[in-house]
């Protein structure tokens, strides 16, 4: 039997009160996100591997790599650059887009998925665990596009 203790100290359990655990693994990757449905790690030299996981995982795959595609031939300069996609394992690999959002303002929110919109998106997950922040040029940042849409031109 695992005690709610047991499971955190496995980092299988994370309490809604606490930010995400971060942790290294054995090929010296930052994992900073695992879940049912997705595994994220950040590479010493900054790219972002994404796999993956549940029985929707290829569509949610493709979804992501042809917005991520769509968002770089329209110049937008606020969303990771997708370095590699492998559909064998249902993985990419993309830029970093900076650091994870812990608080981000109602009003700030609105107008960065506002601009996504600009550039023909819908977010469809437009949370505050979606929001990176890019030291580099002070830019707040959009991720994690499995779920996004491509809205129709504007007639």
């Amino acid at each position: 039997m695992f005690t709610i203790d047991h499971l955190a100290q496995n980092n299988t359990f994370k309490p809604f009160d606490q930010p995400p655990v971060e942790r290294q693994d054995s090929g010296g990757m930052l994992q900073v996100k695992d879940t049912l449905r997705a595994t994220v790690q950040v590479s010493f030299d900054g790219r972002v591997f994404k796999a993956y996981h549940g029985a929707d995982a290829p569509q949610r795959f493709e979804n992501e790599v042809r917005l991520l595609r769509y968002l770089e031939e329209r110049g937008c300069g606020f969303v990771p650059r997708l370095l590699e996609a492998d559909p064998t394992k249902l993985r990419i690999i993309t830029t970093n887009c900076g650091t994870r959002v812990e608080h981000l303002d109602a009003e700030r929110a609105r107008e960065l998925f506002s601009e996504l919109e600009s550039f023909g998106v819908r977010h469809d997950d437009p949370d505050v665990r979606n929001v990176t922040y890019r030291q580099s040029d002070g830019r707040f940042c959009v991720v994690d596009f499995e779920l996004a849409t491509i809205l129709p031109p504007p007639s």
